[in-house]
């Protein structure tokens, strides 16, 4: 029997729809790409199959949805050559390299330098100048001690993780969610989003940039960004803090939502990551196509996992690279198996319920 790597699931209404329709690019009115760090190598050749091919004839405009790595791989969207951008941006992190004990100023910097040279000044104006792809990605505005830098951001990480075991609800003490928004957008995806309080900036050629930086600004490892061009004032930081994988409401989306995700769940928070009891499905999103990686994929890579920040420090360089490398190189497999799956219309065989 062949071996699969891609795991399909869908929600109810999802799966009800392509058990009678199919699937084409126009039924996808989401897009959502989740904070990770490096996971989302395993997903690169995924990205590539659909900014190249997928939704290349789609008529109907398509929303993203991102959080940190999620939204700075949609970025490649909207530009002139999609494709080229996703595999430069890919290339990109996937050869960083640091002194031996880099502090935030030189992983910041590493991070800026790495930003303008995937999203120039030039694409930040196709980008905002299209209307084909209507971009959303999150970034927080940090609230009380989060706010600092050192000890007293930590003591205010603390504090919020706290609160956040006791109730979801009460990150909103710590922090403010910051919906930053292709002018083009109608909002109505985010027309429910009440579990926290939450904010929309329409994008801009003065904040494209620092909004995209702040979304994947890891607390405690990258600086803060400071006051972006008509946000309220504050520091900024990661946007998976509060939407680590998301559980927000998508009732307001046009259409389905396709995520591609690295992981087999889907964890609401970056607190959430050892609250085993909260995780989103198809339960709560029941217009949800959800694709991952299958056991026997991560078997396959190297260390048998998927890249992670960690690597940074258990690995030289050129180790890590050589295995980062691979991992983008394995997402192909999936890709084609996605694409041979829609070409064979056999997606209703494959998909099954996310419960």
């Amino acid at each position: 029997m062949t071996q699969s790597f891609v795991s399909i699931r869908a929600g109810a209404s999802a799966l009800s729809h392509i058990q009678q329709n199919g699937l084409t690019a126009d039924d996808i009115g989401l897009l959502m790409g989740a904070s990770g760090g490096p996971k989302w190598f395993v997903l690169q050749g995924i990205d590539e199959w659909l900014f190249g091919e997928f939704f290349a004839d789609k008529k109907q405009p398509l929303n993203t949805l991102g959080t940190s790595a999620g939204a700075w791989r949609f970025a490649s969207l909207g530009q002139e050559d999609p494709v080229a951008a996703s595999r430069l941006f890919a290339e990109l992190y996937s050869h960083q390299t640091y002194s031996a004990r880099p502090d935030q100023r030189e992983i910041t910097a590493e991070a800026e330098k790495l930003l303008h040279r995937y999203v120039p000044e030039s694409a930040v104006s196709s980008i905002l100048s299209q209307t084909r792809v209507h971009h959303h990605f999150i970034a927080v505005r940090c609230l009380r001690s989060t706010a600092k830098e050192g000890r007293r951001q930590a003591l205010g990480l603390l504090s919020s993780a706290l609160a956040n075991s006791i109730n979801r609800s009460w990150l909103g003490r710590y922090y403010e969610r910051v919906v930053f928004h292709h002018p083009a957008s109608n909002l109505a995806l985010s027309k429910g989003w009440n579990d926290l309080p939450t904010q929309h900036v329409a994008l801009t050629e003065r904040n494209f940039q620092p909004a995209l930086l702040a979304t994947g600004s890891i607390p405690m490892v990258l600086e803060g960004v400071r006051d972006i061009p008509g946000a309220p004032r504050g520091v900024y930081r990661d946007g998976g803090i509060t939407d680590y994988h998301f559980d927000i409401d998508l009732s307001g989306v046009d259409g389905l939502t396709l995520y591609p995700h690295f992981h087999h769940e889907a964890i609401p928070g970056w607190f959430d990551k050892r609250l085993k009891w909260r995780r989103s499905t198809g339960r709560n999103w029941p217009n949800t196509i959800f694709i991952s990686p299958t056991e026997a994929f991560l078997n396959k890579l190297p260390y048998r996992k998927i890249p992670d920040r960690n690597d940074f420090a258990q690995l030289d360089a050129a180790q890590r690279i050589q295995y980062w490398s691979k991992a983008i190189d394995a997402g192909r497999w999936m890709a084609d198996e996605l694409q041979t799956t829609l070409a064979n219309g056999r997606l209703a065989d494959r998909v099954s319920l996310w419960d």
